[in-house]
């Protein structure tokens, strides 16, 4: 059965309405710092570097956009314009000076354009400010350590917990720190090179045995947020996820001083809650 023209017409117009809905509201069901079944946009920022990613990414998306609308639109002119019917007597000219400037300038001025924000966002991601917390990230096989030397130099090890969610990424051990407070965070590698990478907070390092690398986030919101090793290394690279939960600075403190007992004699098997603790 043939569908009319209109029938057509609504059916398409259904689509990119869904379409338009799906762009514009897809974050909203989104929950905070972890990604969603199909996922085709960028983590939802909890950081003020993940708000310069999320600029800068929007700014080359409209960029492309232009730019290649504009080639589009020059195309269609050739085919239109220069073709042999509506041309029958193409032109000789083989030089033009101002187009000839126009078009060296103008990619020399798009580039500029790219490149000065472009390493304002690498400075501001390398440039770690005054911390307020200190805490030293150790990949291992297949898990991660965590330690923090500035409140009471207890360590505690994070692994995959299987019956919590969401899946893959819920893990025994949190990492917990406060909101609005820098905390550097020192990445290093105990046998093959791993990456600390948190998508909301716009972090992403690698870990390497015996070197120490540095970056930082500041958590802007609470509530938790996940990453995952992001580079490959070994069989169970695909279960070694990263959780941190950002809490308020009474909750931190708490949380300091039941992890401080918990994590004294160096065991692991307690969960240690930002809510205080747990039996």
């Amino acid at each position: 059965m043939r569908m009319s023209m209109g029938r057509v017409g609504r059916h398409l117009l259904g689509l990119a309405v869904a379409g338009l809905t799906l762009a514009t509201g897809g974050s909203a069901f989104a929950e905070l710092g972890q990604p969603e079944p199909w996922e085709w946009h960028l983590q939802g920022s909890g950081s003020p570097v993940m708000d310069n990613i999320v600029w800068f990414h929007n700014f080359l998306s409209v960029l492309i956009i232009v730019i290649t609308l504009f080639v589009l639109a020059l195309l269609v002119i050739v085919v239109v314009k220069f073709n042999s019917r509506a041309n029958p007597v193409p032109s000789r000219t083989t030089h033009n000076t101002l187009i000839e400037v126009v078009w060296t300038l103008v990619p020399v001025l798009i580039l500029v354009g790219i490149a000065v924000p472009s390493f304002r966002l690498l400075f501001l991601e390398l440039d770690v400010p005054k911390a307020d917390l200190t805490i030293k990230a150790t990949g291992k096989q297949w898990y991660w350590s965590y330690a923090y030397p500035d409140n009471g130099k207890f360590e505690f090890d994070s692994l995959m917990a299987q019956d919590k969610q969401p899946r893959l990424l819920g893990v025994d051990n949190e990492m917990v720190v406060p909101v609005n407070k820098v905390v550097r965070v020192q990445v290093t590698g105990a046998d093959v090179i791993h990456a600390f990478a948190l998508p909301a907070f716009g972090v992403k390092i690698d870990a390497i045995p015996g070197r120490l690398n540095e970056t930082w986030f500041k958590a802007t919101k609470t509530g938790m947020f996940y990453g995952q090793c992001s580079e490959l290394c070994g069989k169970d690279h695909a279960f070694m996820p990263i959780a941190i939960r950002v809490v308020n600075d009474q909750e931190f403190a708490s949380w300091v001083e039941a992890a401080k007992k918990k994590y004294a004699s160096g065991g692991t098997s307690t969960y240690a809650s930002a809510a205080g603790p747990t039996q």
